[in-house]
C-alpha cells in the first residue's frame, strides 16, 4: 500500500514546497519592490530640500536686520542663514560669526550703517549681502 501512494506523497510534497517556495519569493519580492519605492521618494525629498536649502552649493539665504530702523543707544537684531560656506565674516566687524543655517545676534550701531556679510567656501568662492540700518530721531 505504501508503494502504490508513495507517488503520489512525493508529487503532493514537491506541490508544497513549490507553493511555498512562490508565497516566499513573491513576499521578498512585494517588499523589495515597496522598499525601492520607499528609497526613492526619500531621495526625491531630499532633493528638494537641497535645492530649497541653496543646491548644496555656496549661498546666503537671508540676511536682514529687525528692526532697520532705530534710535540712538537701542539695539537691532541681524539674522543670517548660509549654506556651502566654512567661514563667515561681516564688516564692520561686530561679532564672531560661523556658518549656520539660522543665527541672530544684536548689534548697537551709533549711526546709520551698512553691514555687509561675506561667506566663503573651500574652493575660495566668496558671495556677499548687505543690510543698511538706519537712526531715527
Amino acid at each position: 500500500m505504501l508503494r502504490r501512494t508513495l507517488p503520489f506523497l512525493t508529487v503532493a510534497l514537491v506541490a508544497a514546497i513549490a507553493y511555498d517556495a512562490w508565497v516566499f519569493y513573491s513576499r521578498w519580492s512585494s517588499s523589495r519592490h515597496a522598499d525601492q519605492l520607499q528609497q526613492q521618494r526619500e531621495s526625491a525629498e531630499a532633493r528638494k530640500t537641497l535645492d530649497a536649502l541653496g543646491g548644496g552649493g555656496l549661498k546666503i539665504l537671508s540676511f536682514y536686520a529687525t528692526p532697520g530702523a532705530i534710535h540712538a543707544g537701542e539695539h537691532t537684531t541681524l539674522c543670517y542663514s548660509v549654506t556651502g560656506a566654512n567661514q563667515l565674516r561681516i564688516e564692520p566687524p561686530v561679532a564672531e560669526l560661523r556658518p549656520a543655517l539660522s543665527y541672530c545676534f544684536p548689534v548697537s550701531p551709533a549711526k546709520d550703517t551698512e553691514y555687509k556679510l561675506t561667506a566663503s567656501d573651500a574652493a575660495g568662492h566668496n558671495v556677499t549681502s548687505s543690510v543698511p540700518i538706519h537712526m531715527t530721531r
